[in-house]
C-alpha cells in the first residue's frame, strides 16, 4: 500500500539525528495518520456507508479520513467543538480541502443541545449523536479522535518492522525512538510492537527505546491514554522539558524551533513537531552521555501549515 519511507539524517544540536520521513509515504495518508489508517485502506469495509469521526477543524487527521471517505463512497461527517471566525471566513489547508472532499464538519456547539454538549468531552458528544441520530450503526464506522482504535496497530506495527530492519541493515545497537504524542496512539503500539516483534524474532543485542512527550493535556492524560490501548509493561517513556503545552496554542518558543528544524531542508508541521523538538532538545541537554542514535520520526500532516503558519506570521512575524 505505502513504499517504505526514508530515513534521513539531520543535525539537531550539533548532533546528527536521523528523521523517519513518514511525510513522503503518500500524499493524502502521510505521518502517523497514513500509519492509523494503513487498516482502513487495507481491508474490506463493502458494508459501510458511513464514517464519523471528531477532533479539531485543522486536524491533520480531518483530511485524511476526508480522503478515505470520498475513495470508499462513504458519506462523512465530522464533529468539532468549535470553529474559528477566521477559518469560517478564510478556509485552507486541512479544513478547506477536506470540505473538498465531500467531508461534512459539524460544529455541537451550534446544534440544538449544543449547551448541553459544550459540558462533555467530544468523544462523550459523538457517542451519544451516533446513538440518538444514526439508525443504522451495522453500516457505520467510527474512528475516535486522533484514531485513537484498536485499528491503528496494523500500520503502527509496519513501522516498528521498518525501523527494526533499518537498524539491523546500518548495525545500530543503541536506538531511541522519538516522537511527539497527542493521543498517544503511535508512540504506544509503536513500543508494543517493537518490543514484540523483537521477542517474537528472537533478536538480541537491540537497545531500542520509544521516547515520546505530550503536546495535549499532559502527562497524566498521556498515560491514561495509553492505558485505553496497551498494558502498562508496553508504555513508552514520557520525557518533558517541564513545561505543559496547550495544543494549537501559539507561542515564540514553538515558532522559531520550527524555523530551525525546517532549515534541515526538511518541513516540519506547526502543531506536533515544534512541541517534538523542544522536548527533543531538552532531552539531549540533560542526557550529554548519550552516544547511541535518535531517530525521530515526522508527525506528516504539513498541509496543516496553510493554517497554522498564517497564524504565526499573524502574531510574531514572518519566517526568515
Amino acid at each position: 500500500m505505502f513504499a517504505i519511507s526514508p530515513v534521513q539524517p539531520m543535525l539537531f544540536e550539533q548532533k546528527t539525528i536521523f528523521v523517519k520521513r513518514d511525510d513522503l509515504l503518500h500524499p493524502d495518508f502521510s505521518g502517523n495518520k497514513a500509519r492509523k489508517f494503513y487498516h482502513f485502506l487495507s481491508h474490506d469495509y463493502d458494508h459501510i456507508t458511513q464514517l464519523v469521526a471528531s477532533g479539531s477543524a485543522q486536524a491533520n487527521s480531518l483530511y485524511s479520513m476526508s480522503v478515505l471517505a470520498k475513495q470508499q463512497g462513504w458519506q462523512f461527517d465530522y464533529y468539532v467543538s468549535h470553529i474559528s471566525d477566521f477559518i469560517l471566513k478564510h478556509p485552507n489547508g486541512n479544513y478547506a480541502a477536506a470540505i473538498a472532499n465531500g467531508a461534512n464538519i459539524i460544529d455541537v456547539s451550534q446544534l440544538n443541545q449544543g449547551h448541553q454538549y459544550q459540558q462533555m468531552h467530544l468523544d462523550d458528544v459523538v457517542q451519544h449523536i451516533i446513538a440518538s441520530d444514526y439508525d443504522n450503526e451495522k453500516s457505520l464506522l467510527h474512528i475516535p479522535e486522533g484514531g485513537r482504535c484498536e485499528y491503528a496497530e496494523s500500520g503502527v506495527g509496519i513501522l516498528a518492522t521498518e525501523i527494526i530492519d533499518w537498524v539491523r541493515l546500518h548495525k545500530i545497537n543503541a536506538l531511541k525512538i522519538f516522537l511527539p504524542s497527542g493521543t498517544g496512539t503511535t508512540a504506544a503500539y509503536l513500543n508494543k510492537q517493537i518490543m514484540q516483534q523483537l521477542g517474537s524474532n528472537n533478536i538480541k543485542g537491540l537497545n531500542i527505546e520509544v521516547l515520546t512527550c505530550s503536546t495535549v493535556g499532559g502527562d497524566d492524560y498521556l498515560r491514561q491514554q495509553f492505558s485505553q490501548l496497551i498494558t502498562p509493561a508496553y508504555f513508552p517513556t514520557i520525557v518533558t522539558d517541564g513545561r505543559k503545552y496547550h495544543f494549537g496554542k501559539l507561542t515564540q518558543r514553538c515558532f522559531d524551533m520550527w524555523q530551525t528544524v525546517c532549515r534541515s531542508g526538511i518541513e516540519f508541521e506547526l502543531l506536533y513537531d515544534p512541541v517534538g523538538f523542544l522536548v527533543l532538545k531538552h532531552y539531549l541537554q540533560q542526557h550529554p552521555q548519550w552516544d547511541g542514535d535518535i531517530l525521530y520520526v515526522h508527525q506528516g500532516g504539513v498541509l496543516g501549515n496553510q493554517t497554522m503558519l498564517p497564524r504565526y506570521q499573524r502574531k510574531f512575524g514572518h519566517t526568515e
